[in-house]
């Protein structure tokens, strides 16, 4: 029975552990700069951000000229304007794959988990707005028989 009971303090002690929320600590490299990298559709980016003016460039270019509308540079600006951190950061992004809107979606998402690396705090402002929830949806694949993933081809019936 004694070893019954010292397999019980165990597991209590063990429970006890577990349920302890992880702690988010700060993650930059040794130029100071948080980096991290955010997905959408086919779209990669990998994003730096240090303290500085709020300067953004994507691929060595200013984000206004890269993403030409403004639904996408809103999209961009999004994290930045929820953590209330505008012009507190320059950000350097580049970013590959996919078209322009997976782009901005992708330059989204790294600069969101970006911040949350720079500033652990941020994080729950920034999950609450859905900005660290990499978007899954990809283009489904073209099956054979099919035109498309899903279109038939023409139906003749004469």
């Amino acid at each position: 029975m004694a070893d019954m009971n010292s397999l019980q303090s165990l597991g209590s002690v063990a429970a006890s552990e577990t349920v302890a929320a992880p702690v988010h600590v700060q993650k930059l490299d040794s130029l100071g700069r948080a980096y991290a990298t955010g997905k959408r559709k086919d779209a990669v980016a990998r994003v730096w951000m240090k303290p500085g003016t709020g300067k953004i460039t994507v691929n060595n270019k200013d984000f206004a000229e890269y993403f030409a509308r403004p639904v996408l540079q809103m999209v961009l600006r999004q994290p930045i304007l929820a953590a209330s951190r505008a012009d507190q950061f320059d950000i350097h992004v580049t970013v590959a794959g996919g078209g322009l809107s997976g782009q901005a979606g992708a330059v989204r998402h790294g600069i969101s988990r970006a911040l949350t690396y720079y500033e652990p705090g941020l994080r729950g402002v920034l999950k609450k707005g859905g900005f660290l929830t990499r978007d899954s949806r990809t283009v489904e694949r073209k099956k054979y028989g099919k035109a498309k993933a899903r279109r038939s081809f023409q139906f003749s019936k004469r």
